[in-house]
């Protein structure tokens, strides 16, 4: 089921039942999009990502950056990070999202896919560190790449293409009842960051 439109109703809720996913379509102008994926780029802090699956470190060629207010410590696949100070461009960019989304975030995880090559598995974004059930903003800049929702127990999939400037948002039940992944594909030749504002719940 391929959902992708032109001219997306940010009210329609992509899932059709376990939770909640709208999508905004962009938020920008190309060349303001473009401007920011130069910023990101150049200023954050980019680290390869590393995860522990069956005691073996795993290091990848998708390269992460942690940010939020203060130092959050956020654990998955077995790593933990510590949150950087914002930047100029992130601070910027959370305030659209909260403005767009009428949410609040205190932290962003990003990621930076140098090519199409360059993917996510299938996973859901329930850590213990987030806030149950809160909204994670996905902001996108770079390359359109298919962004994919597949139910955990009906095994139906969704389908979205995220164009490069855009909104994604998902709340609700969709982590406990959905997976997502970013479909690796070898028509993509340029680089892709994605900005996940999320809701650190303080004291976790």
């Amino acid at each position: 089921m391929d959902l992708f439109s032109t001219q997306p109703d940010q009210d329609i809720n992509l899932l059709p039942h376990d939770g909640t996913v709208n999508y905004y379509g962009t938020l920008m102008t190309v060349a303001k999009a473009n401007e920011y994926l130069k910023a990101l780029l150049e200023t954050i802090d980019w680290k390869n990502d590393e995860a522990i699956i069956f005691g073996k470190l795993i290091i990848t060629k998708r390269k992460v950056a942690w940010y939020g207010d203060i130092p959050f410590k956020y654990t998955y696949s077995n790593t933990t990070k510590q949150a950087l100070p914002w930047t100029k461009e992130l601070i910027e960019l959370k305030k659209i999202a909260e403005d767009k989304t009428g949410e609040t975030y205190n932290s962003c995880l990003l990621n930076l896919y140098h090519d199409g090559n360059e993917g996510m598995a299938w996973h859901s974004d329930a850590e213990k560190d987030l806030k149950k059930n809160g909204a994670i903003a996905s902001l996108s800049f770079g390359a359109e790449r298919k962004f994919a929702f597949k139910h955990k127990t009906t095994k139906e999939t969704i389908t979205r293409v995220l164009q490069n400037g855009s909104l994604l948002v998902m709340k609700d039940q969709t982590q406990s009842h959905w997976l997502h992944r970013l479909p690796p594909t070898k028509l993509i030749t340029k680089p892709r960051v994605n900005l996940t504002f999320r809701a650190i719940v303080v004291g976790s």
